[in-house]
């Protein structure tokens, strides 16, 4: 009920006036953080379980029900792309991947929060398994064919989500795969940790078509929001 009230006032509310009001509600809740840097913001999320899953430390949508379909059509696309290399940033606590087939593709996960990726790095790295500590906003990326960024912008404003953007084009990737919604009403602003959803189709980023649209849900109602896996050739991307 209180997810449809939401998207109700999304829907009918003037947008010029809804995205200033949700920018000043961004900028009170930022107040929490005090402005802390990315990597403090995750760490103390991460250190306090923040996301409140009992089944995994990155937080409901990377529990094996949520992540169903995004897992059995990952196989696919990396054979249909020739993907032989990968970087899953955020990769989390690699709670869902561990379980995805990935074939002969050389998987680095990357994360923010250096005791998660310490911990990830023990139990799972292997011969094609590698995982790093970096902030993808601001560190150089490894050179790979597909960048998997999942649940990553709907935690950043609008400015870091833009800077992201540009490293991953410096970086020579192939293949953006990444979380983008289906009817969502209005794209606005949010603090470092905040959470909303990301329509890249939409102003201000205004993708192109991608070229695999991947549901993850089905809307909880017709004509509702639904999170979605979006694939895009790189060297499409708008500047």
């Amino acid at each position: 009920m209180r997810q449809a009230y939401k998207e109700a006032v999304l829907r009918h509310v003037p947008a010029p006036l809804l995205r200033q009001a949700l920018t000043w509600r961004s900028k009170w809740i930022a107040r929490r953080y005090r402005a802390a840097p990315a990597r403090d913001v995750f760490s103390q999320i991460y250190d306090k379980n923040h996301w409140g899953s009992g089944e995994s430390l990155s937080g409901p949508g990377s529990e094996l029900g949520a992540t169903r379909n995004i897992s059995a059509a990952l196989p696919r696309i990396l054979r249909q792309y020739q993907v032989t290399s990968m970087l899953d940033a955020p990769c989390g606590d690699f709670h869902w991947m561990q379980s995805v087939d990935l074939g002969d593709v050389q998987y680095t996960g990357a994360d923010i929060v250096q005791p998660l990726i310490d911990d990830v790095s023990r139990r799972f790295a292997g011969p094609r398994r590698a995982f790093v500590h970096l902030d993808l906003v601001k560190d150089p990326l490894p050179h790979v064919d597909l960048i998997f960024c999942r649940d990553c912008f709907i935690h950043l404003p609008f400015r870091l989500i833009n800077e992201a953007l540009a490293g991953f084009r410096r970086s020579g990737a192939r293949y953006l795969l990444t979380t983008t919604f289906g009817n969502w009403p209005i794209n606005y602003d949010t603090a470092i940790g905040g959470a909303r959803g990301v329509d890249l189709c939409a102003p201000p980023f205004s993708f192109p078509p991608p070229l695999e649209l991947i549901r993850e849900a089905e809307p909880a109602q017709p004509g509702a929001a639904y999170k979605c896996m979006g694939l895009w050739a790189m060297d499409t991307l708008p500047r």
